[in-house]
This record gives C-alpha cells, sequence and structure tokens, in this order.
C-alpha cells in the first residue's frame, strides 16, 4: 500500500513510501480509499517540528476524505460505495471533550490521510453531501467544525456581527456559514486583493489592519459603538487584546490560533466590566461535523480552494500553505 512518510521535522523529509496492505476491517470498522486531503495550520507545525510530542516516522495531514470500499461486522448505516469524511478526532464521538478523545488524532498520534487505504471507526466517519467534490470535501473537517462551534457558541444569527481575522480557511468556512445563518460578517486582513474576494463570498464590511491598525476602533465605528458578537481570533497574542475591544457587552471571544504566540500580558478589566465569554476551541466531536455537514448540503456551501496539488508536489503544497499568499484551502488530491 502506498503512502506519504514525514521521516523527520523538514518538508525533505515527506516521501513515498510503501506500507503493508491493511488488514480486512475489524468489528465496528471500515477501510477507505482516500481521494483527497487539505491541510491546516497544525499539519505545518507537525511538519516542521514545531508540534510536541510527534513520533517520525508518520503518515501526516489530518483532513482527508475517500470512497468505502470494505466493512467490518456491526457496521449497519454504511455500506460499499459511501463517500465519506474521516473525522480527525477519531475518538471524540460526541458531548464534551476529554484530556484523552482530544489528544488522539489523524496526522498527529494516528496515521493521517496521505495514504493510498485508511482504516476507520465507521462512528468517526461521516458521509458527505452529493454536490462537493473530493477536494472540496477535504477542506471540511477541521475548519466548518471550528467555523460551526463558534457560531454555535456565539448563537450567531440574523441581527449578530461576527468579525473574523485575517482570511484563512477557517475564517472563510465561518464567512459562508455565518452567512448562512443570517449574520452580519466584518473581515480583516493586510491584503486588498484578499478583502476583494472576500466581499464576493457575501462580507458585509472589510478593514485592512495594515492601513488601519487599530482595527478595533474600526470594528466599533462599523457598529456604532456596540461591537461584534463573535470575535473569531485566528492570530494570538498580537491580536487578543484588540479582540477583546472589538467584543460587544457579552460578547464572545473565540480563541483559535497561535501565529503570533501564545503568551500575554492580560488586562482583565474588559472582560470583567463587558463581560466577556472567552473560549478556546480544539476542533471539535464527530457529532459537531455531522452537524455542519447537513448545513453544507442544505445551502449547497461551496469551499473556497486556494489550488489543488498532485501527490507529486506534497512539500510545495506545505510551502504554500506556509506562505501566507493563499486564499482558500490547500488540497492535495491522492491519485497514486
Amino acid at each position: 500500500m502506498r503512502a506519504i512518510s514525514l521521516n523527520g521535522p523538514s518538508l525533505d523529509q515527506l516521501v513515498r513510501t510503501d506500507l503493508p496492505e491493511p488488514p480486512p476491517p475489524g468489528h465496528g470498522q471500515v477501510l477507505v480509499r482516500m481521494r483527497a486531503a487539505s491541510l491546516n495550520f497544525i499539519d505545518l507545525a507537525v511538519a516542521l517540528g514545531h508540534y510536541p510530542g510527534i513520533v517520525y516516522p508518520l503518515v501526516p495531514v489530518a483532513d482527508g476524505v475517500g470512497e468505502i470500499i470494505a466493512l467490518g461486522e456491526g457496521v449497519s448505516e454504511l455500506k460499499a460505495g459511501d463517500r465519506v469524511a474521516l473525522h480527525p478526532k477519531s475518538r471524540w464521538i460526541a458531548g464534551r471533550g476529554t484530556a484523552e478523545n482530544m489528544r488522539i488524532m489523524r496526522g498527529v498520534t494516528l496515521p493521517g490521510a496521505l495514504v493510498e487505504i485508511a482504516t476507520a471507526d465507521a462512528t468517526a466517519v461521516v458521509k458527505l453531501g452529493d454536490h462537493l467534490t473530493w477536494e472540496g470535501a477535504a477542506t471540511l473537517p477541521i475548519a466548518a467544525t471550528t467555523a460551526w462551534n463558534a457560531l454555535a457558541s456565539a448563537d450567531a444569527g440574523p441581527g449578530s456581527t461576527v468579525v473574523l481575522l485575517g482570511t484563512g480557511g477557517v475564517s472563510l468556512v465561518t464567512l459562508q456559514l455565518a452567512k448562512a445563518r443570517g449574520a452580519r460578517v466584518i473581515i480583516t486582513s493586510s491584503s486588498d486583493r484578499k478583502l476583494e474576494q472576500t466581499l464576493t463570498l457575501g462580507a458585509d464590511a472589510t478593514i485592512n489592519y495594515r492601513t488601519t491598525p487599530d482595527w478595533e476602533r474600526e470594528v466599533l465605528r462599523l457598529t456604532e459603538g456596540r461591537g461584534a458578537d463573535l470575535v473569531l481570533d485566528t492570530v494570538g497574542s498580537q491580536s487578543f487584546m484588540q479582540s477583546l475591544a472589538a467584543a460587544a457587552q457579552g460578547g464572545l471571544v473565540f480563541t483559535i490560533g497561535f501565529v503570533t504566540g501564545t503568551s500575554l500580558q492580560l488586562d482583565l478589566m474588559p472582560i470583567i466590566v463587558k463581560t466577556l465569554r472567552v473560549q478556546g476551541n480544539n476542533t471539535g466531536s464527530v457529532e459537531d461535523f455531522a452537524n455542519v455537514m447537513k448545513a453544507v448540503g442544505a445551502t449547497q456551501l461551496q469551499p473556497v480552494i486556494d489550488r489543488v496539488f498532485g501527490l507529486e508536489e506534497v512539500a510545495e503544497a506545505y510551502r504554500r500553505q506556509s506562505s501566507g499568499d493563499a486564499f482558500g484551502k490547500i488540497v492535495i488530491r491522492l491519485e497514486w
């Protein structure tokens, strides 16, 4: 069986390899012929040695989709030929996460998506909408689940204002889902080109944080001093205090990113005085992902893809992910 192996903390260590054929699926398991995968920030951190506890070699990449080719005993709600996504948190089926079921993750502690045939628990796969291509579907597990949890936690809907920092994959799918829920969306970027592209996706207002470094004041101006019901902070320590300032009374700052670091000196007064909620996120459960896939199907949402790479271009796909130039998700087509 063919796969991509990450043999060490370097993009030069991404190599093709042959692995033993998987055994027949056990009770409650399925075999999935993988068709596409997409990159997230965590995949880059793993590949560059910036994620703790990684044991090399491993098959990388958390998000992937494919077609069921075999079922074990006890699997009754799936069939051969079903198109499915493999949820990266394969042990977190539903409910509140635990330290154990959030730790176990494809492409980190388990073999990832860059493999010809994957073995998965049937409880950890979610059927794909018929309107989705393999490439589009591959972009959704982490990004869409995170987006959905942010919007649900803030109860974002008609009359709500959502502020999204940056135009990464999570921000863009949050934009699409927020508009489907009837919310107003303000999005930031340092690129006017990218901001123009977000307007075509339904953004209501844009802020270039390079030309408007006090972007939180612009958020307050755009909301007549009220602020945002939800601020999705994908940046980290550099933006966090501004996110608190941009939030409305009783608003939610949903923090998921750490590209500018994780440490900061925090003034608690904005949180106390404005009765803010600050919530972290570690993706979500299979049930969360299944819920967002219902919304994706109902709205016929089309994921935003920056570029699709072939298997011979895996390292280049990672470089594109790290460049900051992409608008949309980076996808790897799995044609062996």
